[in-house]
């Protein structure tokens, strides 16, 4: 008999009760005509693999991954795109056999919200990448591929951001700094810490902007962030990371299913929320 029940997907992270993941994915398949199912997994931090693998007996056929466990599942795939190898970590599985293949959607979903959906072109610009960690590496890639005349990575630690530089300095112009001794203004500014979080903000100075600059916060929050607010005071545009979640999101549902939902009318949040 054929079996009719529908795809299974899901997203582990720990927390994840928060998570706009199954509600965007709902509303893909819903858009697409897909037969599949897309729940949040909650995995305790030290079973993450055996948890995943329990999905996977079940017959699932994919998963994203966030916090904290990008890396962890990132040592559990048997194979890799090319952006997930330059980001070092995974937010998209696919399972096919007894092969995990993982990809990285994130730095792609960045950069069609800043080009796409806010309208602005990162080719020829310069653009400043604040932070040096997961999130930064992640994004590095996609923004050289649009080639920017200089990039920029600042970080507390320049230990870390010269790593980057080195790792990726063969494809393109890359530079660093400290928060406090940027020279000149910038095009583009992308807040790639974790300050966000607790509702703090990296400490740049108010002249690195230039007038009508973008400030992108990779977070999202019900309200502007302190580094969107900051931005705002000085003459920038500022965007938090909303059309992020939803394009890297349709990224993966296009991995999956092989066809890419219309995220033009999930770009308003409420509308997502409002389903």
């Amino acid at each position: 008999m054929p079996n009719n029940e529908p795809d299974q997907y899901a997203v582990f992270g720990n927390p994840i009760a928060h998570s706009k993941s199954p509600l965007l994915h709902a509303a893909f398949a819903k858009q697409c005509g897909q037969a599949m199912s897309y729940r949040a997994i909650l995995a305790d931090t030290d079973k993450f693999a055996e948890t995943l693998h329990a999905f996977i007996a079940g017959g699932a056929r994919g998963a994203n991954v966030t916090l904290p466990f990008k890396l962890e599942a990132y040592q559990l795939c048997t194979g890799l795109t090319p952006r997930a190898r330059a980001a070092g970590a995974v937010n998209t599985l696919t399972f096919e056999a007894d092969q995990i293949l993982g990809d990285n959607t994130d730095g792609c979903g960045l950069v069609r919200d800043i080009s796409l959906n806010a309208g602005v072109s990162l080719s020829g610009t310069r653009i400043l990448l604040l932070g040096a960690g997961g999130a930064a590496r992640g994004a590095l890639m996609p923004i050289l591929e649009c080639h920017p005349s200089e990039l920029v990575i600042a970080n507390r630690s320049m230990g870390k951001a010269q790593e980057l530089k080195i790792e990726f300095q063969n494809h393109g112009p890359i530079n660093i700094g400290e928060f406090s001794r940027l020279e000149g203004q910038f095009d583009i500014v992308i807040n790639a810490t974790s300050a966000s979080i607790s509702d703090q903000r990296p400490p740049v100075a108010g002249t690195i902007y230039k007038t009508g600059a973008l400030a992108y916060d990779m977070m999202y929050a019900s309200q502007p962030t302190q580094f969107m607010l900051h931005a705002s005071q000085h003459q920038a545009q500022s965007r938090d990371g909303w059309g992020m979640l939803v394009e890297q999101a349709a990224e993966a549902f296009q991995v999956w299913r092989g066809v890419r939902p219309n995220t033009k009318e999930f770009l308003i949040r409420e509308k997502l929320l409002s389903l």
